[in-house]
C-alpha cells in the first residue's frame, strides 16, 4: 500500500477562553488501518525502523494537504503545524524552508501559521537559526509538550517561543492537585514572564477546564470541545458551552475566595490582637487560650530593624505554647516578607499596620504548607508569624 496516499490531515480546534470562539486548529496526521478505520498516524511517525528521509517526506505530504485545505478557510483563525526538531537537522538550506515555499504557492498569510516544535533532541544552534527565519517571515513559533523534559527549559531560553503548550500528561495530573499542580503554575508564571501565551491541551472534563482557567491559560484544546475532524467548524460552535463553563468557574471561585477572605480577616484580627499584646510583657499561658489553632497560626517570633531575630520561636500546638531558642540571632533581612515590609513603610509612611505575606512554602520542621506574615510591633521591632496555608489549595 502506498503510505503517502494513506496519510491525510485532521484538524482539532483550539478555543479562546475570553471570546469562546475557535481561534485556531492543530493539524494532525491520520491514516486508515487494516479495517479501513481512521486512526492517528502517531505510531507510523514514531517508528524507529523507518528512515528519517521517508518520515520527512510523509510529513511534508500531510502538511501540504493541510495547508491546501486551510487556504480555503475564509476567517482569521490560525493553523498549527507540528515539526519534529530532529528533522530540522536534515535541512540543508535554512533560507529555503519547505513550509515557507508551500505558503508562497498557496498564497497563505504567514501571520496565520504557527510552527509547533515537538520534544526531541536536536542541534539547538540550528533550531535557533531556523526559528529566526520563521519569525523573519511572519510566522509564530510554539513549543509542544512543555514540562515533559528538562531540555525544554533550554529551548524556551534559546528561542523565546510565542506560544507554549503544556504537556498533556502533566496537565491532567496537575488538574488533580499535588506537586504537579505547583509545577504547572510555575511553568505558567515562567511563560508569562517571557511573554508567551499558554495552551492547555488534552482538556476532557469540566474540572480540567476549571484548572486551565485557574492557571491563566488563554487557549484550550481537547475532547471537551471536539476531537480532530476532517472539516473546519464554525468559529462560534462552542461559544455557549464555554460561556457556561466560565460562569461556573466564576461562581465557584467567588465562593472559594469569599471563604478565603473570611479566613484572612480572622488571621489579621488575631495578629492585630497579638501585636497589641506584645507592646508590653505577655503571658504565654494566656495566649494559649486564644483560637490560634483554629486560625492556623503555627508560631511567631520578633526581629529588629536589621532582620536579626531577637526572640525565641514561640510555637503553638495542641493548645499550648513552646519556646525554641535555636533561631535567636538568625538574620532574615534577605527574606521578601521582611524587606517588602520595610519598603512599604518607606513608600507609604502615613499608613499604619502594614501586613506583608510571603508565598506558600513547605515548613522544614513540620512539613506543613505555610506562609509567613510580617507586620510592625513598634519602631524597633517587627513581628513575623508563620501561618498554615493548606486551606488556600481548596
Amino acid at each position: 500500500m502506498n503510505q503517502d496516499k494513506n496519510l491525510f490531515p485532521y484538524f482539532q480546534p483550539i478555543v479562546g477562553v475570553a471570546s469562546g470562539k475557535i481561534i485556531g486548529y492543530e493539524a494532525l496526521a491520520r491514516q486508515y488501518d487494516e479495517n479501513n478505520q481512521i486512526i492517528s498516524a502517531g505510531a507510523l511517525f514514531s517508528c524507529k525502523k523507518t528512515a528519517i528521509s521517508q518520515l520527512i517526506e510523509w510529513d511534508r505530504n500531510v502538511r501540504w494537504q493541510a495547508l491546501q485545505k486551510f487556504s480555503q478557510l475564509n476567517d482569521s483563525s490560525y493553523l498549527t503545524l507540528n515539526i519534529s526538531s530532529t528533522w530540522i537537522d536534515y535541512i540543508s538550506d535554512l533560507n529555503s524552508l519547505p513550509t515557507l515555499q508551500m505558503l508562497d504557492k498557496l498564497n497563505i498569510d504567514r501571520r496565520r501559521i504557527i510552527i509547533e516544535i515537538t520534544e526531541t533532541k536536536c542541534d539547538i544552534n540550528k533550531l535557533v537559526k531556523i526559528v529566526k527565519t520563521y519569525r523573519e517571515n511572519g510566522l509564530k513559533v510554539a513549543i509542544d509538550d512543555f514540562g515533559a523534559g528538562f531540555s525544554q527549559l533550554e529551548r524556551v531560553m534559546s528561542i523565546k517561543p510565542d506560544i507554549i503548550k503544556i504537556d498533556m500528561r502533566l496537565f491532567k495530573q496537575a488538574a488533580k492537585g499535588g506537586i504537579a499542580s505547583d509545577v504547572v503554575h510555575l511553568l505558567v508564571r515562567l511563560s508569562r514572564r517571557t511573554g508567551c501565551r499558554i495552551v492547555c491541551e488534552g482538556v476532557e472534563t469540566d474540572e480540567e477546564f476549571m484548572f486551565g482557567l485557574s492557571c491563566g491559560a488563554q487557549f484550550l484544546q481537547g475532547y471537551l470541545f471536539s476531537e480532530a475532524q476532517a472539516e473546519f467548524q464554525p468559529a462560534q460552535s462552542y461559544q455557549k458551552h464555554i460561556s457556561s463553563l466560565r460562569s461556573k468557574f466564576a461562581s465557584r471561585f467567588i465562593n472559594t475566595q469569599l471563604v478565603k477572605n473570611h479566613k484572612i480577616n480572622d488571621i489579621k484580627r488575631l495578629i492585630n490582637r497579638l501585636r497589641d499584646t506584645l507592646q508590653e510583657d505577655f503571658n504565654l499561658n494566656e495566649l494559649a487560650s486564644w483560637n490560634f489553632e483554629e486560625t492556623g497560626v503555627l508560631r511567631f517570633y520578633i526581629c529588629d530593624n536589621q532582620g536579626v531575630q531577637t526572640s525565641p520561636n514561640f510555637n503553638f500546638a495542641q493548645q499550648k505554647w513552646f519556646t525554641d531558642n535555636t533561631k535567636i540571632g538568625f538574620n532574615w533581612s534577605w527574606r521578601s516578607y521582611f524587606y517588602h515590609l520595610l519598603a512599604r513603610e518607606q513608600t507609604s509612611p502615613e499608613e499604619h499596620n502594614h501586613f506583608v505575606t510571603s508565598e506558600r512554602y513547605k515548613d522544614f520542621d513540620s512539613e506543613i504548607i505555610c506562609k509567613t506574615l510580617s507586620t510592625r510591633i513598634d519602631i524597633n521591632r517587627v513581628l513575623l508569624v508563620d501561618i498554615q496555608a493548606d486551606w488556600e489549595y481548596a
